[in-house]
């Protein structure tokens, strides 16, 4: 048994161990990246520049824009620059900054999204008073509480599962640190702090797909009312993406965390990690971007202002 201080790196085994297939991966994983990169980064400036979408809405989507950039940027960099290196370590104290990131922008993220449902509601289940009750003060509250939840979940998560003691195996069959392959490699099967930090987490989520739940049940009982078919159309479109997304993210999420950890996953397992990690950041800048009108307006006033 060793000491986790005397542990120095990790190495991640990511998808393969064929060098043809891992440069394949690193290319895939590229275009994923470049993706959200330059649609997240659009997003923010539209949102900055552009006076007309100063509004609640756009207020929640700027910051969601600003965390899928970090979220997308903490791990699949790292996993390119090691695939096109050969070089698969990460350092013990990278490890745990990758940990705490990854948990602390997922975390903020959901809540976030729980936000961005409740203005939703209130905008199209009460329209007289949304101005009286998404007021700047309340917004801003609710983006702070967002962030200041998933910090809180990221230390949580960080101190408990790098408190353990580790054995001599390093690997990590993961592209990234991810909390329960890394218990996996601990010498000690004490993993009550964890599962406690995983409890709050979970219960965190829960509550958070209730709320979004709740908020989306009443927006469509309410957009079933409109008589217009195309105002119904309209408003499903944007509302029924949200929730896949959202959806998919807390399954792949709670599949990874809360099924025991293989001792070599399949490559199903990976897969389910990419849904989490890599699906939502590329998917959100479709749906609350390019399929918006007023969005679209913002890029054409930008694009004449540069030429």
């Amino acid at each position: 048994m060793t000491n986790a201080t005397l542990v120095t790196e990790f190495i991640l085994m990511g998808f393969s161990e064929v060098r043809e297939l891992q440069i394949l991966h690193a290319v895939l994983f590229l275009l994923m990246y470049l993706g959200p990169l330059l649609g997240n980064l659009l997003i923010i400036a539209l949102t900055i520049f552009d006076k007309q979408l100063h509004t609640p809405m756009y207020f929640f989507l700027k910051h969601l824009s600003f965390l899928d950039l970090c979220y997308i940027s903490v791990t699949v960099p790292k996993f390119i620059s090691n695939t096109l290196t050969n070089r698969n370590s990460i350092s013990f104290l990278r490890c745990i900054i990758q940990v705490f990131l990854v948990i602390f922008l997922a975390c903020t993220e959901l809540t976030l999204l729980t936000a961005m449902s409740y203005d939703r509601y209130v905008a199209i289940c009460h329209p007289l008073h949304y101005a009286a009750i998404m007021k700047r003060r309340t917004c801003v509250k609710l983006a702070a509480s967002s962030w200041l939840s998933g910090s809180l979940s990221g230390l949580l998560h960080t101190a408990t599962s790098f408190s353990l003691p580790f054995c001599e195996s390093t690997r990590i069959h993961q592209f990234f640190c991810e909390i329960p392959q890394i218990l996996r490699l601990s010498c000690s099967d004490n993993y009550s702090a964890e599962v406690g930090a995983l409890v709050v987490t979970s219960s965190l989520s829960f509550g958070c797909f209730l709320s979004i739940a709740f908020s989306y049940i009443h927006i469509f009982s309410t957009v079933l009312k409109i008589p217009s078919v195309v105002g119904q159309s309209k408003a499903f479109s944007t509302c029924i993406p949200h929730l896949i997304v959202v959806t998919m993210f807390l399954h792949s999420a709670a599949v990874a965390y809360v099924k025991p950890a293989s001792v070599c996953p399949s490559f199903g397992d990976l897969l389910v990690s990419v849904f989490y990690t890599v699906l939502p950041p590329t998917l959100n800048p479709i749906i609350y971007s390019l399929r918006n009108k007023d969005m679209k307006v913002a890029l054409r006033k930008l694009v004449r202002r540069s030429h």
